[in-house]
């Protein structure tokens, strides 16, 4: 069953095309990876899928429902979350607080359980905390010990985990990950992949979305792989398929290499 269905989606910048008539369906607990060189459209195609950008053309469907047009927030609440390329994390802020941000969307209590509920709201945030510790759990047993430090404090690969976490604290249905790798050495790389694995066993009928330059990663965790150029969708298929097809074989190596 497909969970998400681009049809023909187009982005302009003036007149730059960053994305040119993408179709791709992604189906209910379904790992796929999006590969290509800088400057592919990979980010854009995050971007257009959760509201940052307006598409010029095309459709987005997520869950027989049309997003195009829709507000950030309003899609976010129908159960698509992502990270991206640059961290977002509140780095002053302790590691609980930040997946507490990722909650916001599904809280229940307000100011006024402040004042007169106040047992409601410590229920809903004892909750929580029990939420971000299970979480931040899956991927390290040591990491919820350290939930109330503040996350500038963590190494690179736990500050991940961190996002990651936040990311899955919405309840998400499709998660989209924007090149999780970035700045790890191949060890943390290595555990980044045992974390991604993790996810899909414990959430199966989670669908993800990543982005990535390191083709082990693509290899290791995706089920399918698309391939981008140019903001065209130039293969798609198994890791194999993909990664031996001239047109990819070009973009990343050149013409006279891929023909050779």
């Amino acid at each position: 069953m497909s969970l998400l269905e681009l049809t023909g989606l187009t982005v302009r910048f003036g007149g730059l095309v960053a994305l040119d008539g993408v179709d791709v369906v992604v189906a209910e607990g379904e790992t796929v990876g999006v590969i290509g060189p800088n400057g592919s459209g990979k980010t854009t195609l995050f971007n257009a899928l959760t509201g940052l950008l307006a598409p010029a053309a095309g459709d987005v469907v997520f869950l027989g429902r049309r997003l195009t047009g829709l507000e950030a927030h309003a899609i976010a609440r129908l159960g698509i979350a992502r990270t991206f390329q640059a961290s977002r994390l509140c780095l002053d802020l302790s590691a609980f607080d930040n997946i507490l941000i990722g909650m916001h969307a599904r809280r229940r209590t307000g100011l006024l359980d402040s004042v007169v509920r106040r047992g409601r709201l410590v229920g809903e945030m004892r909750a929580a905390i029990e939420r971000a510790s299970h979480l931040l759990a899956l991927f390290n047993r040591d990491l919820p010990r350290r939930g109330f430090e503040r996350v500038g404090q963590l190494p690179q690969i736990d500050r991940r985990r961190v996002e990651i976490c936040r990311a899955l604290a919405a309840g998400p249905r499709l998660l989209l990950l924007d090149e999780p790798s970035a700045g790890m050495n191949p060890e943390e790389t290595a555990e980044l992949m045992r974390d991604l694995r993790i996810v899909r066993d414990e959430m199966p009928g989670l669908s993800v979305v990543i982005i990535e330059h390191d083709m082990f990663v693509i290899e290791g965790v995706s089920q399918r792989v698309v391939a981008f150029n140019y903001g065209r969708k130039i293969a798609e298929g198994s890791f194999a398929e993909v990664a031996r097809h001239t047109e990819v074989r070009a973009a990343y190596l050149g013409t006279e290499t891929a023909h050779a």
